[in-house]
């Protein structure tokens, strides 16, 4: 199994949970929760960006990863308190489980876009229809506009209410062509 399932091998039994970090910061948390020893599940999309000093691996989940811990040892306070950290995704005081299946079929997913030889958005010209795959927006239709030079995002106009158009700047992992 990948670097991005490490775990120290004195885990107790425990569920995984979504863990926010700071805008640009999942390296540093994920490198920091390894350091305090948690099992921590930190997906990431090889990339070809069109810049060639650009990352080659970006998180799939801008923002998040997933630790398994158990919570009735731990407590929130010592993950929220964690630098780099916004804290556990959390509604009032639940900390909602993530299923370990569906970690699993991430991991699987990710497992076969590498095997392609990674995302490559050289497929998606400007005026395509696309779908767009993660995020606030998941599942709605856009139309292709623009990749950002020397950036991973792109420029779509999403298609909103009463078909209008809006221009929308999101990651680029998150599209696809539309038929795929």
């Amino acid at each position: 199994m990948d670097d991005q399932w490490r775990h120290p091998t004195n885990s107790v039994p425990a569920q995984w949970y979504a863990i926010r970090s700071k805008a640009n910061k999942e390296g540093p948390l994920y490198r920091e929760l390894l350091a305090r020893d948690y099992q921590v599940f930190f997906p990431q999309l090889q990339v070809n960006p069109v810049n060639p000093r650009s990352r080659k691996l970006v998180p799939y989940f801008p923002g998040y990863m997933f630790v398994h811990v158990n919570l009735e040892i731990t407590g929130t306070a010592p993950l929220n308190r964690i630098p780099d950290a916004i804290g556990l995704v959390m509604f009032d005081d639940y900390v909602p489980p993530v299923a370990e299946s569906l970690l699993r079929q991430i991991d699987r997913k990710l497992a076969a876009i590498a095997e392609a030889g990674g995302q490559t958005f050289f497929e998606i010209h400007p005026g395509d229809s696309i779908e767009i795959t993660g995020g606030a927006f998941a599942g709605y239709e856009a139309v292709f506009e623009e990749h950002l030079q020397g950036e991973e995002r792109v420029r779509i106009l999403l298609k909103m209410l009463s078909d209008r158009y809006v221009p929308t700047i999101i990651h680029a992992g998150l599209v696809k062509k539309r038929g795929r």
